[in-house]
């Protein structure tokens, strides 16, 4: 299915800011008690003739309604003076008690609020995707799907990670994503696909068979780090398993030998032309193009679109399909175009007749 928007919006929560907010007002408020100390002893100094610290400590004892008593008897004017300072003081560290008490709530309880909203979003998500780690090839698998639109959460152990994930503007927990719990809070019976892309193919392998004992119709598509685990995480119930070491020198190996062949196939993957893409779009059961010919379809001339493969409803697939290809209900057609014309064919294909 080809994405119009995104379906999840997705939550931000920086601990930073806490920490920014919490150094703001204390800077604000050691202005304001260091103003209000500057001008009461400047006040007394000048008004009264008294010592610095004397009118200091005076000033000192008035903001903060201990009140021994008054250094030295005051004068008619001193005393003016001293009403203005008590108003301004005694506001001043009320202002300052209530900021401090309010910031300590704050980082107390918005942790846990937090928290209470990511729960939340997760149990809104119908049909998303699981994340299970968030390192490299993880941050990859997060980025493309956040690109695409479609509803994820991430997981991983690591709270910087999660924390970049959620900076990056993407839905993440702090768990642990090979205990069935965790698989459990993120919605995994609601889930469309999963991914395993933990550090150790012990935990990829964890949490292939945990996710497939929970949901079976989910669809795993799982990391390998070693040759030997690719095949074990198949049967474990993995539908799709990918080595990125074997990957990577295979495409190494192709760009040298097939230079142009690897061009092309990065035109269609990796964006370099954000206006065309290669996707898949299923013919639903009921639409009006079912055992029409690609011929007959005339969605080339129609639309601009290419069809490169069928993937029949029994699981076979058929490359560079001829034109007396007859398309059934459930067949997925793998097509090249650009997006509006490929979220047309996806409207015309799943339109009732």
């Amino acid at each position: 299915m080809i994405p119009m928007v995104a379906s999840v919006p997705y939550l931000i929560l920086d601990p930073e800011q806490g920490m920014n907010r919490l150094a703001r007002r204390l800077l604000y408020i050691a202005l304001g008690i260091a103003t209000t100390l500057v001008i009461g002893t400047v006040g007394f100094t000048v008004i009264e003739g008294w010592p610095p610290f004397d009118a200091f400590y005076m000033t000192l004892t008035t903001m903060t309604t201990v009140g021994y008593r008054e250094i030295h008897e005051l004068s008619h004017a001193g005393r003016i003076f001293n009403s203005f300072l008590i108003i301004f003081g005694v506001t001043t560290i009320f202002i300052a008690i209530g900021a401090m008490t309010q910031t300590i709530i704050e980082l107390e309880f918005g942790e846990a609020l937090g928290k209470r909203r990511v729960k939340h979003m997760i149990d809104k998500l119908e049909n998303h995707f699981i994340v299970c780690g968030f390192g490299r090839v993880g941050r990859g698998a997060a980025a493309e799907l956040q690109h695409s639109g479609m509803p994820f959460v991430v997981v991983d152990r690591d709270p910087d990670r999660v924390t970049r994930a959620t900076n990056a503007g993407m839905l993440a927990v702090e768990a642990d994503s090979t205990r069935d719990e965790t698989l459990h809070s993120v919605g995994v019976a609601r889930a469309r696909g999963l991914i395993a892309a933990l550090a150790t193919d012990a935990d990829n392998l964890f949490v292939v068979l945990s996710a497939k004992a929970l949901n079976p119709k989910l669809y795993v598509a799982a990391r390998a780090a070693e040759e030997g685990a690719e095949e074990k995480m198949r049967r474990a119930g993995a539908d799709a398993v990918f080595a990125p070491y074997s990957i990577t020198g295979h495409r190494l190996a192709q760009a040298l030998l097939r230079p142009h062949v690897m061009q092309f196939l990065d035109f269609t993957s990796n964006k370099i032309d954000m206006n065309v893409a290669i996707e898949q779009v299923r013919v639903a059961e009921e639409s009006e193009f079912v055992s029409k010919t690609i011929q007959e379809m005339q969605i080339r001339r129609d639309l601009g679109v290419i069809v490169l493969a069928v993937r029949k409803g029994d699981g076979g697939m058929l490359f560079n399909p001829p034109a007396d290809t007859a398309i059934s209900g459930g067949d997925y057609l793998i097509v090249m175009g650009r997006h509006e014309n490929l979220h047309r064919l996806e409207g015309l294909l799943a339109a009732k007749r």
